[in-house]
Formats: C-alpha cells, structure tokens, sequence
C-alpha cells in the first residue's frame, strides 16, 4: 500500500467494486461488534452472509490485515483482531503521541481554508446527536472522525495521518465493545469546542492538552471495561 489510508485507496479505485464493498462491510462490522473479537473469518461462512466470491473475500481480509483489524491464523485462515486491557492502553499512548505532532505541525502550517475546515467541520458535528433511540447514531461518528481528522489535515504528512486513522478506527472498535455502560456524564460539544479554539488561536500547548485530556478521559474508562 501507498500513504494513503486503505479506505481512501479502495474509494479511489471505484466505490461500487466487489472489493470496496467488501472491505467496508466487513470493517463496518469489525468496528461495531458485530463480528466479535477473536472470531474465526471462514471465507465460505462470508461467501454465504455477503453473497460474493471467495476472491473478493480474501483481498478484503488482506487488507484489513493491513489495517490490524484481521490476524492471519495461518496460510490461508484469518480471524478478528483480539482486544485487551494491555493493547488498549498501548493504543492510546501512541494515538497521544502521534497526534500530539500532527496537530503540533497542522496549527504551525495550517492556513485560512484549513481553520474553515475545522470550524465548518464543528459546525456538523455539534448539531448531530451522538445516539437515536439509545442506539449509535452513524451520522455523529463520521462527523467525529471528519473533526478530529480535520484537526490534524494540515501536518503535512500523509504517513503519520494514514498511522493516525487507523489508530482512530481501533480506538472507534474499543468504544463500540464497550458499550454505553463504560461512560460517565460528559459534556462531549463543549470539549470539543474548547479544543477547537485552542487551535483557532494557534495555542499549540493548549490545544495538544485539552486533545489528550479528551482522549485520556475515554480511556481512563474504557480501560477498566477491558480485563488484562
């Protein structure tokens, strides 16, 4: 694979191949739950469930390999990535780490159309609610991931932002496994909004300390939902 992330690589190629369609049905239920962590990938059990080719199956296997959200069992056997306490917390160090610079570099180099972006991007997601019914709403995750992702655009360094959405869509996993029950009363818009005028101001060490206290509140719950 190139510097792009994998999703924007298939998006590329052509939205309605098998292969894209595929990866993202597959990846959309790793994410979510719906295949569960540790679970077998049989190729014919899929063939059936997504009604497509075996070939198809396998490219998307590959690739989500790629994205460590599948492990390869042996030659020719995959399954869902495992979670655990010890992995999570790993996960958030790095995710701190790697977007500390990315927004560090992003604040120094952004410009006008990249503080719109961000400021347009905030205006989406404060007027999407974060669940329907009591269920996830899909909606208020892209407009999360497009903030967040927005936030870090300008680094300048399509490597790191490609390491940083991946990192992003393994930490979506863990929230999703851990259900409604693993958060306490949060008042997420004004975290948000408090970050985002950090970075319209150019204030790089405050706006790097409300990103990680953000993330770190998560974690600090989502940690104790998984066992070591």
């Amino acid at each position: 694979m190139n510097d792009e992330s994998t999703s924007e690589h298939l998006a590329r190629s052509g939205p309605t191949s098998i292969t894209s369609r595929t990866y993202e049905r597959l990846r959309h239920d790793i994410l979510a739950g719906v295949l569960a962590p540790g679970s077998k990938l049989k190729i014919e059990e899929l063939r059936r469930i997504l009604g497509t080719g075996a070939s198809p199956i396998r490219e998307a296997l590959s690739l989500l390999t790629s994205d460590q959200l599948v492990q390869r069992i042996d030659q020719r056997g995959f399954r869902v990535a495992r979670v655990s306490k010890t992995e999570f917390e790993e996960l958030l160090r790095t995710r701190a780490w790697l977007e500390e610079r990315a927004l560090r570099e992003s604040i120094a180099r952004g410009d006008t159309s990249w503080e719109e972006g961000i400021v347009l991007a905030h205006y989406h997601l404060s007027r999407t609610p974060r669940s329907i019914d009591g269920e996830p709403n899909t909606d208020w995750e892209s407009c999360h991931r497009a903030f967040h992702r927005t936030l870090i655009g300008a680094c300048d360094s399509s490597i790191l932002l490609r390491f940083c959405d991946q990192l992003y869509d393994q930490n979506v996993r863990y929230r999703y496994l851990a259900g409604r029950s693993a958060y306490p009363k949060r008042d997420i818009n004004r975290e948000h909004e408090e970050l985002m005028q950090a970075v319209l101001e150019r204030n790089s060490d405050l706006a790097v300390q409300r990103l990680l206290a953000h993330y770190r509140l998560t974690g600090q719950f989502l940690s104790k939902r998984f066992g070591a």
